[in-house]
């Protein structure tokens, strides 16, 4: 699979980046700046870095990686290039406090809302899945992915299951994508409580 990782210069997008080209997918690393992203692609191993709008073209996926502020400008802005190639959404909308960290305050994920601005299938997932955690290889536990389209979230679980030690799970419809951001808001919660790095791992299925 070719994969364009839009801000794979980040910490998160980085670490994705580098797992999957260890994986042996061909990985291109998306930056406002090509020639960052040309750097942490030799880097990370990826096979190309380059601005943006040429990463994602001809890939076969593309995961938009930035932090959650800069998803939806950063998928209004690449709507034309991406086309109808599926997008896979991993940012999380949340609320930072002094008493703990909140889902976001719109009623609708990332996600929904990057499906209202791309023309191609959206899928969304890997929000339970922190930098951290990727930085040495496979995250542990599972990961869970929605998705309204067959084929965007069979690409974006062929992704998933590389970069975790458990399964990549099918977690229903896109509108699931509301769960699975507000989940992240409690991993982070529990992993300022109790110093650590948590992941999510489904019991009970065959």
């Amino acid at each position: 699979m070719r994969v364009a990782v839009v801000g794979g210069t980040g910490d998160f997008g980085l670490a994705l980046a580098r797992l999957l080209a260890a994986a042996g997918e061909e990985v291109v690393i998306g930056s406002r700046d090509a020639g960052r992203a040309r750097a942490k692609a030799a880097e990370a191993g990826a096979a190309a870095g380059a601005a943006n709008e040429d990463a994602v073209a001809g890939v076969d996926l593309v995961v938009l990686a930035t932090k959650a502020e800069a998803a939806l400008p950063t998928a209004e802005s690449l709507a034309v290039a991406i086309g109808e190639t599926p997008v896979l959404s991993v940012a999380s909308e949340l609320r930072f406090t002094k008493e703990a960290v909140f889902p976001g305050a719109d009623a609708r994920s990332i996600a929904e809302r990057t499906q209202d601005i791309v023309r191609g299938p959206v899928a969304a997932g890997l929000h339970s899945l922190a930098a951290a955690s990727l930085a040495h290889g496979p995250a542990e536990g599972d990961a869970l992915v929605c998705g309204d389209d067959r084929e965007a979230k069979r690409l974006a679980l062929e992704l998933a299951e590389k970069v975790v030690t458990g399964r990549a799970l099918d977690a229903g419809p896109l509108a699931s994508a509301r769960a699975l951001e507000g989940l992240t808001a409690v991993i982070v919660n529990l992993n300022k409580r109790y110093k650590g790095h948590a992941g999510i791992r489904v019991t009970g299925l065959p």
